[in-house]
């Protein structure tokens, strides 16, 4: 589960390596930042953030992690 991390929080249900990435590329692109910047306070190549923007490539949970943090989301586990 991705969660915006603010005042105004979105709970977004996620349950599976696809629905991770789908909720990042939107955060991604709805974010302030260039994907160039992302990656580098992400410490991402930005080669391979720039793959998974274009469908390309998927990304490893460690790195999404990464992408969360500095997106101001929380990455969570959901139960079925």
């Amino acid at each position: 589960m991705l969660t915006r991390v603010s005042a105004a929080a979105i709970m977004l249900n996620v349950r599976s390596k696809p629905d991770i990435e789908n909720q990042l590329i939107r955060a991604i692109r709805e974010s302030d930042m260039t994907p160039c910047r992302i990656a580098k306070l992400a410490g991402v190549n930005r080669a391979a953030l720039c793959r998974l923007l274009s469908a390309k490539r998927s990304l490893t949970l460690p790195s999404a992690a990464k992408l969360c943090r500095v997106l101001g989301l929380e990455l969570r586990k959901v139960e079925k």
